[in-house]
């Protein structure tokens, strides 16, 4: 598989940051081991630095927002927020949504980021209504390990 065509594969794994399929490709992970390749593209996250670790943490959307609404998720994030009921909140859970977000991004400047597979929106907003008491730097390593957590379902899901 050429560069091109690795990054049109796994470039998605990793939201909006097609440079870290780049680097795996470059650093000649191998595109038939999911297990191999999901610690390779970790570590490029973990060694990139906090500016690009914050860059990447900004390219993921808002859980329920008004993206999502509007339909302008990436197929993955659109795919995944629905399996979570995200696409059918009613009012009052959208207002929640809404206001824990914007809430989440003045606090954190990062929007709140959760592996929302095999979870439901309660798990979700409760999930969000506890994490947004955290320390930034407490939170800033979860978000980064929820991200992890999303590229490695991304990559199983891809067989």
């Amino acid at each position: 598989m050429d560069k091109t065509a690795f990054i049109d594969k796994f470039g998605g794994v990793y939201e909006h940051s097609e440079w870290i399929a780049a680097q795996a490709y470059d650093d000649g992970a191998d595109p038939q081991d999911v297990e191999a390749l999901a610690q390779v593209m970790r570590r490029i996250v973990e060694e990139a630095g906090e500016d690009a670790q914050l860059a990447l943490l900004r390219a993921h959307p808002d859980l329920a927002g008004k993206l999502a609404k509007s339909g302008a998720l990436t197929e993955e994030s659109t795919s995944e927020q629905a399996g979570a009921g995200l696409d059918q909140c009613s009012e009052a859970e959208f207002a929640e949504f809404t206001q824990l977000n914007t809430a989440y991004k003045e606090k954190f400047d990062f929007p709140f980021i959760l592996a929302v597979k095999g979870r439901n929106r309660q798990e979700i907003l409760e999930n969000f209504r506890t994490r947004i008491h955290n320390t930034r730097a407490v939170e800033f390593r979860e978000a980064l390990d929820q991200v992890h957590q999303i590229a490695r379902l991304r990559l199983e899901a891809m067989g």
